[in-house]
């Protein structure tokens, strides 16, 4: 693989650290800011709203320019972002600091899918883009527990200068080593047509099932910590030592779904779907058990990342040109808004009769939602013949 995927990884490292890290720092910052839990949680959301927001805006903005460029600007616009979250003197203007760095988010994973893709030959394209999400697992396996042990013992806006600094690594890297690229293919973009086209296909639902997919993942992730001590009988201390496993897991199914998914598209959406309905299944039991929580969250985490490759991969195949960026960016949207859903109705499951130890069959529903609309999706291109899958 070209050494330029790892320079990608890197810059996906450090946007996985600044997203999930801070769900470990709530205490710390509603303590410093004089806010509550549940304010200094909006945050999470805040940041999900920014991501959802900036990966269309971004992208149109820099359509024009050469990926490589793009690239380094999105780093930029990170570094500033997380440097003014670590120095924001209250709760409003850490939350625009959120946003602004979040706004990087999206347009950095959907250009920087593309010039992974563009690296590679045909069959090994779900694998490239599967090693620059390895950054982001790595960044919720390594990154996360230790930032959030720098803001525990230490100090919250220290884990924020630390994110700063991967920054600039990355940064960095990505200037020596990501390739030059005059992005020749775009010269006069019609972003209306670019939309029309997108939305003549079956893209709008490969896109809802990447919400439904990750909505089933963070139903459950979310809420990992009250239900490893409320239901599983852990105490606290042993919660992040616990989500090694579940980013062990992570890595594995990164792998796993770029393996398969170069294979074949279809089988690598519908396997992964279906491990990952399978997994939360299987986890309303085991989480009333110790050793068999361990091994589902390990299992659930493994399912959950397996889906990224694949319907990342099937988006792409759905456009060309500038319309690659327009709809790779508008699928990691998609990522963080089921995030935002899935944390939001697990939360509504919480509050209701279900309880937390119903959430999990709860969010069930969604990846086999997913499922049904991805069949949907193949038979359409099927009939249409608009998609060769081999």
């Amino acid at each position: 693989m070209p050494i330029a995927l790892f320079a990608l990884a890197i810059g996906a490292f450090g946007i996985g650290l600044t997203e999930f890290v801070i769900m470990g720092l709530l205490n710390e910052i509603s303590a410093d800011l004089g806010i509550s839990i549940s304010t200094a949680g909006s945050l999470i959301s805040g940041y999900a709203l920014g991501v959802v927001l900036g990966a269309p805006l971004l992208t149109m903005l820099m359509g024009k320019w050469s990926h490589k460029n793009a690239l380094l600007w999105l780093m930029g616009i990170f570094i500033i972002g997380n440097l003014a979250c670590a120095i924001a003197p209250n709760y409003e203007t850490l939350m625009l600091a959120r946003i602004i760095t979040a706004f990087a988010h999206g347009t950095f994973f959907g250009i920087g899918s593309v010039v992974a893709t563009n690296l590679v030959p045909d069959n090994r394209k779900a694998a490239a883009i599967s090693i620059m999400f390895t950054g982001l697992t790595l960044a919720n396996m390594l990154g996360v527990p230790f930032g959030t042990w720098i803001g525990n013992r230490y100090s919250w806006r220290l884990t924020f200068y630390f994110v700063v600094l991967i920054g600039i690594i990355a940064f960095a890297i990505i200037l020596f080593l990501v390739p030059k690229d005059e992005n020749k293919d775009i010269q006069k973009i019609n972003w209306a047509s670019e939309f029309g086209i997108i939305f003549k296909s079956t893209a709008p639902i490969a896109m809802f099932v990447t919400v439904l997919a990750w909505a089933g993942v963070f139903g459950v992730f979310t809420y990992i910590s009250p239900i490893l001590t409320n239901i599983s009988g852990f105490s606290q201390k042993l919660v992040s030592p616990i989500m090694l496993v579940f980013g062990l897991g992570l890595v594995i199914g990164n792998i796993f779904g770029g393996y398969i998914t170069d294979k074949n598209v279809k089988i690598g959406v519908l396997l992964t779907l279906f491990l990952l309905m399978v997994s939360l299944l299987i986890m309303q039991f085991a989480i009333h058990g110790k050793w068999s929580a361990i091994l589902l969250i390990g299992f659930m985490g493994a399912t959950g990342f397996a889906t990224a490759s694949p319907l990342q991969t099937w988006v792409l195949s759905q456009a060309k040109g500038a319309g690659q960026s327009l709809i790779s960016s508008l699928n990691i949207a998609g990522f963080n808004l089921g995030n935002a859903i899935g944390a939001y109705v697990g939360g509504l499951v919480i509050d209701s009769n279900l309880g937390l130890g119903n959430l999990p069959i709860a969010a069930a529903i969604f990846p086999a939602l997913a499922i049904i609309l991805s069949l949907i999706a193949f038979n359409i291109n099927k009939s249409k013949k608009s998609i060769q899958y081999v």
